[in-house]
């Protein structure tokens, strides 16, 4: 089950997302459901399309099945999946 404790180790896809605060100020605030991951980013599908966000660049709000809500700093997020899952994070 995802917590807030285990969410860096977690699968992101299929999670509902939101785009608090990035570097780039055209991305803020896109929201929808992470369809895919890579090392470096999160594709975000909205009703607009697919949004491709760099992980390095953003801070992440993700909304977990239980109704928790949890920000993330996207640089936390720079691994490949599969390889995240296996690591052991420290306390955030």
């Amino acid at each position: 089950m995802i917590t807030p404790r285990n969410i860096l180790r977690h699968e992101l896809i299929g999670l509902n997302v939101k785009v608090l605060e990035a570097l780039n100020p055209n991305i803020n605030g896109i929201r929808g459901i992470v369809v895919d991951e890579t090392r470096n980013t999160l594709a975000i599908e909205d009703a607009n399309g697919t949004a491709t966000i760099p992980k390095e660049i953003a801070t992440f709000r993700f909304s977990l099945p239980t109704g928790i809500v949890v920000d993330v700093d996207g640089g936390r997020l720079i691994s490949r999946p599969e390889n995240r899952l296996k690591l052991r994070a420290r306390r955030w």
